[in-house]
């Protein structure tokens, strides 16, 4: 992939970028369709995972900023998963009827 230093990828990188997110994309349907138990979120939670590592280091540029993009980044998705794990464990702590 061409790399421009100030501007990111090229044209042609973004492309491919978009691609591979695309067969990601079309990757995680096809795994919908089948029955696997527990390996069917296994799966799509990893295919999730390597969708928004592309995604944050070519579309939000964090590949090519510096360290404080990166400590701020940080601090939104472990933020984020503070407020994950708080939701899970007021839902997975109720009685009731399911």
């Amino acid at each position: 992939m061409a790399v421009n230093s100030k501007e990111g990828l090229s044209p042609a990188g973004i492309a491919l970028i978009g691609i591979v997110l695309l067969a990601l994309l079309a990757l995680t349907i096809a795994i919908a369709r089948f029955h696997w138990g527990a390996w069917n979120l296994i799966l799509a939670m990893a295919i999730a995972t390597v969708k928004l590592i592309l995604i944050a280091l070519y579309f939000m540029r964090l590949r090519y900023s510096g360290r404080t993009l990166w400590v701020f980044a940080a601090a939104g998705f472990f933020w984020l998963l503070i407020l994950v794990g708080l939701s899970l464990s007021d839902y997975l702590t109720r009685r009731g009827p399911y």
